[in-house]
């Protein structure tokens, strides 16, 4: 029989890289998924899959749908990519954030004890657990200090993972991820919103971009290297958590560069800074160590910061040239 796994948040830019993975290895993908009343395949159709994955309906914030899921698809490896995953929103919407978010994987960790507690686990933490980190580069080690609801809720999430993992034998595993771009990342993401900008102002559609802080600076790769890791964890003999990261720091202002230099532009000509943009409490600076993944995962990124920044321009330069005018 074929390996069978199940993704929630299988519809977001990691869920949909992760389910082309699964199936390219021959996995069959089920995808839990929450009827909006919207068109929530974009991604999955980006990527040429939507037909190849197997939608059950469920949502994390009801056990009783996600033991169904699971008794459903029989899956033998589950992962937790589900979220509200735009910190800025986490301000907005604490209480949802904290919901979906934090108890979502509770509710997902415990539907997985009373199915199927073999199955093996992934959760999707974040590096926004670190917050004001103490120390550069993070590692498994770093306190954190979140400075959002969402970095909140992500850890709770996390360490909920580790006591399912020590309380109840779950071999539940949690990738720290830094951040993670790609051409299917949302709008509403600096990085996205940078490509679009730059896309729209080439082909004239916009004349500037605004901004928050550009001195933010994080840790960016690409998602669909990050994804790996992930499966590469529940490969293993035993659970554990990992960073998973590139090891290089960039700001907002060098993605601009890197950006708008793909199309011959000068940011500092059309990006404008505006304060109402910034965050609450900002994380001014993370930056990886992804040592252990290297070592017992055998995993590393393979693409640059260059490559994504040039790969998510032109995808945005396609995108906005089939818009109508």
């Amino acid at each position: 029989m074929s390996p069978r796994a199940l993704i929630t948040g299988v519809t977001g830019q990691d869920g949909a890289y992760l389910a082309q993975l699964l199936l390219s290895k021959g996995y069959e993908v089920f995808g839990l998924c929450a009827r909006r009343g919207q068109d929530m395949l974009s991604r999955l159709r980006w990527l040429g899959i939507q037909d190849a994955v197997r939608y059950v309906e469920g949502d994390l914030l009801d056990l009783s749908s996600l033991c169904r899921a699971l008794e459903r698809s029989q899956a033998g490896e589950v992962y937790n990519l589900g979220a509200q995953s735009y910190v800025a929103t986490s301000w907005e919407q604490p209480l949802l954030t904290s919901q979906v978010t934090g108890l979502g994987a509770m509710h997902m960790l415990e539907a997985v004890r009373l199915v199927n507690p073999r199955a093996r686990f992934y959760q999707a933490s974040s590096s926004e657990m670190f917050g004001r980190a103490c120390q550069e580069p993070q590692d498994e080690q770093t306190p954190f200090y979140p400075r959002s609801p969402y970095g909140v809720a992500k850890l709770f999430a996390h360490w909920g993972t580790v006591n399912y993992r020590e309380s109840h034998g779950l071999h539940a595993s949690s990738g720290i991820l830094f951040n993670h771009e790609s051409p299917l990342r949302g709008l509403e993401f600096v990085t996205r919103k940078i490509s679009d900008g730059v896309a729209r102002i080439k082909l004239g559609r916009a004349p500037a971009l605004q901004l928050g802080n550009l001195e933010a600076t994080r840790d960016w790769g690409y998602a669909a290297d990050y994804v790996e890791a992930m499966w590469l964890m529940l490969r293993q003999p035993q659970p554990g958590d990992y960073v998973v990261a590139t090891g290089r720091a960039a700001s907002v202002a060098d993605f601009c560069r890197l950006a708008f230099g793909h199309v011959g532009l000068n940011y500092q000509d059309y990006v404008q800074v505006q304060e109402h943009l910034r965050r609450p409490a900002e994380v001014d600076r993370l930056r990886g160590n992804a040592a252990r993944a290297r070592a017992v995962l055998g995993w590393q990124p393979t693409t640059t910061l260059e490559a994504l920044a040039g790969m998510m321009v032109e995808a945005d330069l396609r995108r906005v040239a089939q818009e109508s005018q």
